[in-house]
């Protein structure tokens, strides 16, 4: 593998443009009108544009893609996460093309993209399953029947689905078929495909990962598990590990189902199997084929650099480490970074980064793709970064974490750092009590503190790399339960922004 191009954008491009480097291989990268001056197009060796800003346009355009590898010379394509990542035929593509994928062969994609068929795969391999209904019988009045079976609360979900398009929450059997044609429209519209399995509701689950690794010797190991139960509307915006909820024993159980899941599918490069947690037991949920946003967290407690184990395993290298040789120390958890507004149910936020200062200290990590002046185009997913903070323990890296978002300047839009950081403070979160309906449980209605002027935030953000992350509030708004947060325009103790006489 001499020359690789990164079918991708924002940080994941950047990630993958300096494991290049470290290879020795030479990065290259495509782009969007929207992405002409991005940071990931001037540390490539070349860039070829790909066509206007909407992705169905430029990223999404798997000919365009290959004919920019053929074009510069790639041998090799990354395709990141989202976009073409979790795309079988782009895979098969690059494979016609003589072009090698740094990723799961087409076939797996396929096999295990389809939730009926990946659900049947792992139950005929003796992974633990969610109770419900997985068969090739779509018909509405079959469905409804088998509802009755599994009874309420239960979930519609679409069979090629993600990102909790065409799911549906049933709790009234009265209920299911006209959510059962709303999931149908919205996968068909979303995947082109309607199909869809029926799962019983489980109450309150924890949603754990496990990272997996295979390569074409037939080795499968796992590197541990990832906390990601803190989602807002299915998306994940703070994953950790070690899980605080998991046992040595429940720890165990759930790695080696996790291994059994890819050695039963045949698993080669990076994946990750995903569970849902109540109390000590665990249900399989899917399989996600390609590198996850979350991959630094398990980076920082084993030490391992996967994209360069993705770029090992795409050359046919066997894995660089044994399972008896991967272990686990410290903690660490990620946030994510967006340009969106949770005041408002989350809206993205659009604008020009008129401040942009990334934090830094002992144990913490950014992940960005953009720099300051840069505008926030509206076709794409609105995470501008991750924070990544580790520690030796759990209490360490939540503080690491904490200092390091109110250090974060991201002034011209609105963002989540706020929210991120009452999280943080939540007694619930801080005893480790997660599930996936903790935010809409806990946060409903969450408003920050009171704005101050934007010209002050401007300069704020001008005269000092650590000025708190927008939006501020001067003394005497805002919090009036005493806790400030670190934040000193909160605080009653004198403090003022002047010399003193």
């Amino acid at each position: 593998m001499q020359r690789l191009l990164i079918a991708n954008r924002g940080e994941i491009a950047v990630r993958v443009i300096r494991a290049c480097r470290e290879l020795g291989i030479s990065p290259v990268a495509v782009y969007s009108d929207a992405d002409r001056d991005a940071p990931h197009v001037r540390l490539a060796d070349a860039a070829v544009c790909l066509g206007p800003g909407p992705a169905s346009e430029s990223y999404l355009r798997s000919e365009l893609v290959l004919e920019a590898a053929r074009s510069l010379g790639a041998d090799a394509v990354h395709p990141g996460y989202g976009f073409l990542s979790e795309n079988a035929a782009f895979a098969d593509a690059c494979a016609a093309a003589k072009i090698t994928f740094v990723g799961p062969p087409g076939n797996v994609i396929r096999a295990l993209g389809d939730k009926i068929g990946a659900k049947n795969t792992m139950q005929a391999a003796g992974v633990p399953c969610v109770p419900g209904y997985n068969g090739d019988g779509q018909a509405d009045d079959l469905l409804q029947a088998e509802a009755q079976k599994i009874g309420t609360p239960l979930l519609i979900k679409a069979s090629a689905g993600g990102g909790g398009r065409g799911m549906r929450r049933v709790d009234t059997l009265t209920d299911f078929l006209p959510q059962l044609a709303e999931a149908r429209r919205e996968a068909k519209a979303a995947f082109g495909d309607d199909r869809v399995l029926l799962e019983k509701y489980v109450l309150k689950p924890r949603h754990i990962e496990f990272q997996i690794f295979g390569d074409t010797h037939g080795n499968v190991v796992h590197l541990f598990e990832r906390e990601c139960s803190i989602q807002r509307r299915h998306q994940k915006i703070l994953e950790e590990s070690p899980s605080p909820a998991l046992t040595p024993t429940l720890r165990a159980q759930m790695a080696a189902a996790a291994v059994l899941a890819g050695k039963a599918a045949g698993y080669v490069g990076a994946g990750t199997v995903e569970f849902l947690v109540s109390g000590d037991s665990f249900y399989f949920l899917e399989v996600n084929t390609r590198l996850q946003v979350e991959h630094p967290v398990t980076e920082s407690i084993t030490g391992t650099d996967l994209v360069a184990w993705q770029i090992a395993v795409a050359r046919g290298e066997p894995l660089p480490l044994t399972q008896e040789q991967i272990q686990s120390r410290g903690h660490c958890i990620e946030a994510r970074i967006y340009a969106e507004d949770p005041a408002t149910g989350f809206l993205p936020s659009l604008g020009t980064l008129r401040r942009w200062r990334e934090p830094s200290g002992p144990g913490i990590r950014v992940d960005s793709g953009y720099t300051e002046g840069m505008e926030i185009p509206p076709f794409y997913d609105p995470m501008l970064a991750k924070v990544i903070a580790y520690g030796p323990d759990r209490a360490a890296a939540l503080a690491r974490l904490d200092l390091a978002l109110s250090e974060f300047v991201a002034l011209g839009v609105t963002t989540n750092i706020e929210y991120l950081r009452t999280i943080l403070a939540d007694t619930a979160f801080i005893a480790g009590e997660l599930h996936t309906g903790f935010l809409p449980e806990r946060f409903t209605g969450w408003k920050p503190n009171a704005e101050i002027p934007e010209e002050v935030l401007i300069a704020l953000g001008a005269l000092s790399p650590l000025a708190p992350a927008y939006p501020l509030a001067p003394a005497g708004l805002g919090n009036t339960n005493g806790n400030t947060n670190g934040n000193a325009w909160l605080a009653s103790d004198g403090w003022r922004n002047a010399k003193s006489s």
